[in-house]
């Protein structure tokens, strides 16, 4: 039968917890989750302190890994050390925090209030603290106290959404019972609902339909709205950049005119003036103004005279080749002549 198969495998896990508690109390063992896979079964341990469960170079967990192959029958377990984020809301590590204490020798009734405070501190909805024994000292009567603050729920189907956890301190004197239930932030219970919220959900629905039939009908309009204001945009842009050009262009001009009368001014200054006085007066630029002037004439003469050498020195070489065309001709036409006075020679003495 398939129950079975599920019972043995929830047995198995029962003694497996039993074993790992004692080995792992110091590490602050929680509880364990068991994964099978084709290829290895994991073992996932949730403790509060996961170096302590470790060991020196992972010494524990191979020891821990041996051990769940002979006993267990585990094929190829990997182990996993898994860090609880928030143990003051872990009914099973808030039973272990009191256990360990009341068994050092400190008062219960500080203890259960310092787990009740962190609890609460981290936003629980409510929590409930029972201890049952022999809590006022030796010869005393067994006593049960309770410590609960905030919500809590006993009965029904949703008393499993309650974590809850028990175990015992074991003293001088006697054991020492404890359970602890916790309700952690974000369960909510049906009993918390209202009919309004429940109403809400179906018309916020409705709003969101209307909304998204609006926002297309919105985006199309919204596209077509960007797309002109781009358009005008961008010819503005166009018309600035043209402003600032013919901006720029009435400064230069305005610069040009104003340098223009300055030099005018000047001149005028220094003709009306003594000779003297008008040469002490010149200034660097116009000092220099001449002696470019004169430097650039140079040059211009330098490239017109390596230009007419070159002109002449192409003339001369085109000179001399027709001279040689004409003396070659020249020559051809003697040994031309030469052939036919031979010719005549000869014929006219055939005929005498």
């Amino acid at each position: 039968m398939i129950e079975r198969h599920f019972i043995q495998e929830q047995l198995k896990k029962l003694k497996l917890e039993q074993y790992l508690a004692p080995e792992l109390r110091s590490a602050g063992f929680v509880g364990v989750d068991v994964i099978k896979t084709p290829i290895a079964t994991r073992v996932i341990i949730n403790v509060t302190k996961p170096g302590l469960a470790i060991g020196k170079k992972g010494k524990t967990i191979k020891n821990l890994t041996k051990e769940l192959e002979e006993k267990f029958g585990y094929e190829n377990p990997q182990i996993e050390v898994q860090e609880v984020k928030e143990p003051e809301l872990n009914a099973k590590a808030c039973v272990d925090r009191i256990v360990t204490l009341i068994e050092r020798g400190y008062s219960w009734r500080s203890v259960v209030y310092r787990v009740m405070e962190d609890a609460i501190a981290h936003k629980a909805q409510g929590i409930e603290i029972v201890l049952r024994g022999v809590l006022a000292g030796k010869g005393n009567r067994a006593k049960h106290e309770r410590v609960a603050k905030g919500y809590m729920k006993k009965a029904g189907e949703q008393a499993y959404l309650v974590d809850y956890a028990k175990g015992m301190a074991v003293t001088k004197i006697g054991g020492i019972g404890v359970k602890v239930r916790i309700i952690k932030p974000g369960i909510v219970f049906p009993d918390k609902r209202s009919i309004n919220e429940i109403l809400g959900r179906t018309e916020v629905k409705e709003e969101k339909k209307e909304a998204e039939g609006e926002s297309k009908a919105g985006r199309v309009e919204g596209e077509e709205k960007e797309a002109e204001e781009k358009s005008k945009a961008s010819e503005a842009e166009e018309g600035e950049k043209i402003k600032e050009e013919a901006g720029r262009e009435k400064i230069a001009h305005e610069v040009e005119a104003k340098a223009e009368a300055t030099k005018e001014k000047n001149v005028n200054e220094s003709l009306s003036e003594s000779p003297a006085e008008g040469n002490e007066k010149l200034t660097d630029a116009q000092k220099i103004v001449p002696k470019a002037k004169k430097v650039k004439k140079e040059e211009k003469n330098a490239k017109i005279g390596k230009a007419t050498k070159e002109v002449t020195k192409e003339k001369a070489a085109n000179e001399k080749e027709n001279n040689l065309e004409k003396e070659g001709k020249k020559e051809s036409n003697k040994e031309d002549k030469a052939e036919d006075y031979k010719e005549a020679s000869e014929s006219s003495k055939n005929i005498g």
